[in-house]
């Protein structure tokens, strides 16, 4: 029994003070933009928890400008800390001055509790409903504007489009599934309208454009949507690669309804592909991550060939 928890103990101390700051960049190339179309980088950063005095966390997030990214997608949950929020800004500095989208998770809106860390191994956590006037709200709303003075464009349930390298990106973005925020706007039209719920999504027009879907957690119905609504791809954080991981990285638990074997990764729907970003951090009261490392993931875009249905 002494030498199990000897080794428990090891195991916590290095998925705490090793596996925790071990980021890294995941490398990804989907050919999905319209023939003929210039390459396209997109960062996909999420789930960053930040955390006064997170140092090395925060060096990791100002390097990643050095990418040289052409846009930049955020899917939420950027808090793990009421005072977090000018170390946040601190670490995004350089990231803001590039072009972005983003969506809010639950912990952009509410600070994490001391709960048990393990329930999510057993439990979805989705239906722990909250109340925006409680105490532990986060400043999501000054946040959310200093995204907007610096450029970012919020997709809380709306659509809206930017062009890059000649290339129209339709966005439709939702508010948090795993709080039940989620309403869809439908994509923008060819004249940049959105659809809207119960909308025909209708013709593209001539120019090329990609469909891009954003949400915080890839709850199924959020998935399917946006799906139906004829999304190219789509982005989400929430899952945290699983967090507590088997070797080789594989998931136990996505804590939504998302296969926990696509917690972390691209994965297809209907030959759409889901890019799952296992995050930069954790809940500061479960602080451990074992063969899951944090990560934010580089996404390279190319055009895909010429079919006959082309224009």
């Amino acid at each position: 029994m002494g030498l199990s928890a000897a080794a428990g103990a090891a195991v916590l101390a290095y998925g705490h003070f090793i596996e925790l700051n071990r980021f890294r960049v995941r490398k990804e190339t989907l050919s999905i933009l319209p023939p003929g179309s210039p390459s396209l980088s997109v960062l996909h950063i999420s789930d960053v928890h930040m955390i006064p005095g997170q140092r090395r966390k925060t060096q990791f997030m100002r390097s990643l400008a050095d990418l040289d990214p052409d846009l930049v997608v955020s899917t939420g949950d950027n808090f793990s800390h009421t005072e977090a929020l000018d170390p946040l800004l601190d670490a995004l500095d350089p990231l803001l001055d590039l072009p972005g989208v983003y969506v809010p998770g639950s912990n952009c809106y509410f600070a994490p509790k001391l709960k048990n860390p393990a329930r999510y191994l057993w439990k979805h956590t989705g239906d722990e409903k909250r109340d925006r006037d409680a105490p532990d709200v986060l400043p999501f709303r000054r946040m959310h504007q200093a995204f907007d003075d610096r450029g970012w464009i919020g997709l809380i349930n709306r659509a809206d489009s930017m062009e890059i390298g000649g290339v129209r990106l339709d966005f439709s973005g939702v508010d948090d599934p795993h709080l039940g925020y989620d309403r869809h706007p439908g994509f923008p039209q060819a004249d940049h309208g959105p659809a809207g719920d119960g909308a025909t999504t209708g013709s593209r027009g001539t120019e090329p454009s990609l469909r891009v879907g954003v949400m915080h957690a890839p709850y199924r119905r959020t998935i399917d949507r946006f799906v139906a609504d004829g999304a190219d791809i789509m982005f989400a954080g929430h899952t945290h690669g699983g967090q507590i991981c088997l070797p080789g990285g594989h998931a136990v638990v996505s804590n939504c309804d998302l296969d926990p074997a696509r917690a972390r990764g691209i994965s297809y729907d209907e030959g759409i592909p889901l890019e799952v970003n296992a995050g930069l951090g954790t809940s500061r009261f479960a602080a451990v991550r074992l063969f899951c490392p944090p990560e934010a993931v580089l996404l390279r875009l190319t055009a895909r060939e010429q079919e006959s249905g082309d224009a």
